[in-house]
């Protein structure tokens, strides 16, 4: 079992256990006979991106092993409105009390793959490439990066133990951009990435200062900086170290921010405003 398969699982055993309680689906247990099986498909019922198949899959299967999912569509894949994902057939209260769960997660990570490749989409031809943050919804930061990923955006640092962010706040409690990055330089090894957020082009050259030294931040997030301010921070960098830019992104200004020469957008929005994809189960 992958990690991705334990993270998975671990989700949808809670979603379950907060649907289903103590006692279980009272409303199947109480018009539906145990015996009964049922066919169903779930679909979407508007065009976007796959991602999730995973969480539904476990959905049906944890709620009744006996159960079987024929998965016609994969994370990444483009769904059109009525098409279908997958087909579940299994015993019907177990297939009913799965339901919700499935669709819940489904739902909302088909939402962050569709969005994230309406972003990649509008900066089609352009080199920089759309990330996301850390502005996950706790307990489902796995998942929805994996929906990042299917909707063709690449994920930033996973949690706070991967890579160094120097941070506003953090410059403003250890005294600045030489203290914190030459501190960070000296803390960590030579595996893990530095990078520097500034707010401003004089800290953009005292950044590049340290590069030049030897000491500095492999990336450089440029943080809500004009148009004009974007495009200078890259003449002025040259290349020598990767730009990040971020901040009053959305879909009616990604192409201008990428179309200053930054190697990197990263887009909040991705995880924290990404409305679901409508999907349905439907018997048949």
């Amino acid at each position: 079992m992958s990690v991705d398969d334990l993270a998975v699982e671990a989700v949808v055993r809670a979603a379950l256990a907060e649907d289903l309680g103590l006692a279980g689906d009272v409303t199947a247990q109480a018009c539906i006979p145990e015996a009964l099986r049922m066919k169903a498909v779930l679909a979407s019922r508007k065009p976007g991106v796959v991602s999730g198949v995973a969480c539904a899959v476990a959905a049906f299967r944890l709620t009744d092993a006996s159960t079987t999912v024929e998965v016609h569509l994969n994370d990444g894949d483009a769904v059109a409105a009525g098409q279908a994902i997958l087909t579940v057939e299994g015993p019907a209260r177990a297939v009913l009390a799965a339901e919700r769960t499935a669709l819940n997660l489904m739902s909302r990570l088909c939402g962050v793959a569709t969005l994230t490749r309406r972003y990649v989409e509008a900066v089609a031809g352009t080199k920089a490439r759309i990330a996301d943050t850390r502005k996950t919804t706790p307990g489902l930061r796995a998942l929805e990066k994996a929906a990042v990923k299917a909707g063709g955006g690449m994920n930033h640092r996973f949690g706070l133990f991967d890579a160094v962010l120097i941070k506003d706040n953090h410059l403003a409690v250890c005294g600045g951009v030489e203290a914190a990055v030459t501190g960070a330089r000296a803390a960590v090894g030579h595996l893990v990435r530095i990078e520097l957020e500034v707010d401003g082009l004089d800290q953009l050259d005292r950044a590049l200062a340290l590069v030049d030294a030897g000491m500095g931040p492999d990336v450089v997030m440029l943080d809500n900086f004009a148009l004009g301010d974007l495009s200078e921070a890259v003449a002025r960098t040259r290349g020598r170290v990767v730009l990040e830019a971020s901040g009053g992104v959305n879909l009616e200004t990604v192409r201008a921010i990428a179309e200053t020469g930054v190697d990197v957008i990263s887009v909040g929005a991705l995880t924290h405003s990404a409305p679901i994809l409508d999907l349905g189960l439907d018997a048949t």
